[in-house]
This record gives structure tokens, sequence and C-alpha cells, in this order.
């Protein structure tokens, strides 16, 4: 199988192209609900995109609207990359989203913004409107927050006049997405220093429009290697071992669990062996909580995970969404304020679960659903469309059995 590009690297991508005045064409970007809130967003800003192809081509002028209203859907990353980016273009905007993202916090651009000149209006999440120029100057912030205010800021920052720093006041979670952040916006031609506890970033700087291909999405393929590693075979093309995308890990994890992995070239395959629990700090690959839950219920053992509080605040509280289906699918599986224990068991039963509309959750529990003693059910199939439309199609294809109805 081919994985899917990379959602993560898409919206830096898209985000960057827009920025940079002249038209960028970028490979490779997959369709998705997600994608389209990030191109909603660009447009509603004055950037014209078109496809060409196998082409996405973003062409700016560098001449923003000056109000704007935003639909982000259900996209955080849209929502909180944006906010910045607005604040630093001076450009007038009402954010307004659907689902949980309403209530998804912001307080991290409440408080560390306002200082800095940008003026938001909001009752804690959205609607929100943004007005007001953003300041260069020293920005400061806790590092066990989503990674997406981090990026918000290293997007916008260098569009200021002057330099400005951010410093973490706690250790940096999820920098894998950071790195992914900072490996893009090279590419763009804009330059970050890392230094200790945060970024350099000088000011005056102009994006670059570019040539861009979008690689392999780890996240997604993650899904796949557990599915090989619950019993089978999967060769996957289409990642890179090099990646900055911090879910690479993903591979190491698997193979932590007893599974066989093994590269050619750029070719990964994955087959089936007996599965061990093992313990699993999640502080830096959050999400990937649903599927290494969904793979640990079924491997020898006890696996603990830790360090995913953040999940109670995804498209759906992730740690809850998982034990409740899990549990109703016959597993061993505790809750933790920030993690789950589980007992593996040998198969599944046969239940209708709860999808909570959140796309990694019904993908995990279909993964899972590959060792159930009888079709398992489960609701809000649907939501895969946020981040991986053709999910059920490349089960189905690939030996699974799914009837989305």
């Amino acid at each position: 199988m081919t994985v899917p590009p990379s959602k993560s690297a898409a919206h830096r991508a898209i985000f960057c192209a827009a920025l940079a005045r002249g038209e960028s064409r970028l490979y490779h970007v997959a369709d998705s609900e997600d994608m389209r809130s990030t191109l909603g967003a660009i447009q509603a800003m004055g950037v014209e995109v078109r496809r060409e192809g196998d082409a996405l081509i973003v062409n700016s002028s560098g001449k923003w609207e000056d109000e704007a209203e935003i639909d982000c859907g259900e996209s955080g990353s849209t929502l909180r990359f944006l906010i910045p980016i607005l604040a630093a273009l001076g450009i007038r905007a009402e954010l307004t989203g659907r689902g949980r993202l309403p209530y998804r916090p912001l307080n991290t651009y409440l408080e560390c913004l306002p200082p800095h000149g940008a003026v938001l209006q909001s009752e804690g999440g959205l609607p929100l409107s943004v007005d007001g120029g953003l300041i260069p100057g020293e920005y400061t912030l806790p590092g066990n927050i989503s990674s997406q205010f981090i990026t918000g800021l290293l997007l916008a920052l260098p569009l200021l006049p002057g330099d400005s720093r951010i410093r973490l006041t706690t250790p940096l979670e999820s920098a894998g997405y950071i790195d992914l952040t900072l490996a893009v916006l090279r590419d763009f031609g804009v330059e970050i220093r890392t230094v200790q506890n945060g970024w350099d970033i000088p000011g005056w700087q102009q994006f670059q429009p570019r040539d861009y291909t979008v690689e392999g999405d780890w996240s997604q393929a993650a899904f796949f290697l557990a599915a090989g590693a619950l019993g089978g075979e999967l060769t996957i093309h289409g990642l890179r071992r090099d990646s900055a995308q911090g879910d690479r890990e993903s591979a190491a994890l698997f193979q932590r669990f007893g599974a066989q992995i093994g590269w050619q070239g750029d070719i990964l395959t994955v087959s089936g062996a007996p599965l061990r629990g093992i313990e699993i700090d999640a502080a830096q690959i959050p999400d990937l909580v649903p599927v290494l839950a969904a793979t640990a219920a079924l491997a020898e053992g006890r696996t603990v995970i830790t360090g995913a509080a953040r999940l109670r605040l995804k498209e759906s509280d992730r740690l809850d969404a998982m034990t409740n289906a899990l549990l109703i699918l016959g597993a061993k599986i505790t809750q933790q304020p920030d993690g789950l224990v589980i007992d593996g068991v040998s198969q599944l039963s046969p239940g209708s679960v709860d999808g909570c509309n959140d796309h990694r959750v019904v993908m995990a529990v279909a993964i899972a659903a590959l060792r159930g003693t009888s079709p398992t059910i489960i609701t809000d199939a649907q939501s895969v469309a946020k981040s991986y439309p053709n999910f059920f199609e490349e089960y189905n294809r690939l030996g699974g059995k799914a009837n989305v109805i």
C-alpha cells in the first residue's frame, strides 16, 4: 500500500505558500475536510488557489483582505495556525468552527497575544474575533501545550518588523511537530534559530514561493502498521525514514510490541508476531495513542501509556473514548488522568461502539476489530473524512471487511 500524504506537512506548506509572494506548486496534497478548511481560510485572506492535475497552485500577491469571515470547520491546525498569522498581517477576522472545535482551548493565545498588540475577543472559544497588529518581542508560554500554538507563532513572527523570541517555561512536548514546522519553514526560505528553551525568530523575513512535494503521513501509516502487527504482512510505500514527523516513532513502537519491522530502501514491511505489553510515554506522540491502545488490547501482558492528558481536548476525549470502546469489545483497560493501563486479551468480542465523531478513534477501533470474533459496529464512520477519506476503501482492499452504511 501507499500511505496518503501527510496532513500535518500539508497544512504547514499551504500556509507558507500563502505567505510567499508569487506562485507555489504543492504536490500530493490529499483532499480531506481539514485541508478544505485551510484552503478556505487562505482564500478568505485573499490568496488564489486552484488545482492542476496533481498540483495545488497557491498564488499570493501579498495583498491581503482587510476583513475576513473564516469557518475553520473542525480543524484545530487551521484555527491555531491562523490566529497569529491574521494578527501579524493586520487582517480583521471573525473565526468560527464546528463540532468540538468551538470548545477547544485558546487560552494560550488569549494570554500571550494581547500584550503584543493583538486584539482578541472571545468567551473562551469560538467564535473569536481577531484585530490589531502583532508586534515583535518575547513570547512566553509553557511547553506542555498543543504544539499548534507554537507552530502558529513560528509561522507568524518572521513577518513582523523586528526580531522576536519564543521562550518556553516548561519542557516541550510534541517536539516532532515543531521539528516538522521548522523543516517546512526552511523549505520556504525562513530562518528560525533554536536556542535553549525556545527559538529566536528574525523579523522582516520573506517567505519564498517554491515547488513542494508533501511526504507520506506517518500518523496514518500507524493504523496499517498496527494491522500488520496484529497478524499478516504489509508492505508500505511513501514514507521517509528520515522524516521530521514525530509519529515516525510508530515503527519503533510496534517493533517494541514484538512486530517484525524491516526497511528495504524506502519500503517498509511489517509482519505479525506474538505481541507483548510495553510502557509508552506519549508526550511526544499523542496522535498515536488510539491505535497504540487498540494494539495493546491484543498484546500479552500489561501496557501502560502515560503523558497523554492533552488527548482529553481533541475531537473527543480520546482517553475516555478508547476506554469505552475497548471495554465494550471485551478488553481490559482502565483510565488514568494522563493515560491508560491495558491488560491484553487474545481476541475481542462483538459489540457496538461509539466512534465519538473522532476520526482517530474510528480508525483505531476498526483496526482492533480485525481480531474480533464477529462483526463490530462503529458509529460515526464518516468522521474519517476529516483526515483520511479513503481509509475504509484501503482497509477493504488490504483484506479487511468494512461496510459503511
